[in-house]
């Protein structure tokens, strides 16, 4: 699997930005992604904090 452009602590400042009132295209064009992007990250990792995101991951690497 490829690796991430992001981080996790990037991804998690993005959508941030979006629930403290920012229009998606106004993060989307700050960080250089697509909105398509975006939106499969809100529902993937919609209301996760850091620590849940890496246990998610870490699962997924295990069932690989």
């Amino acid at each position: 699997m490829r690796k991430s452009r992001y981080s996790d602590s990037q991804i998690m400042a993005i959508l941030k930005q979006n629930e403290d009132g920012a229009k998606v295209p106004d993060p989307c064009r700050e960080n250089g992604m697509s909105a398509p992007m975006f939106y499969k990250w809100c529902s993937k990792f919609g209301g996760m904090d850091a620590s849940l995101m890496k246990r998610l991951r870490e699962l997924e690497e295990e069932n690989k």
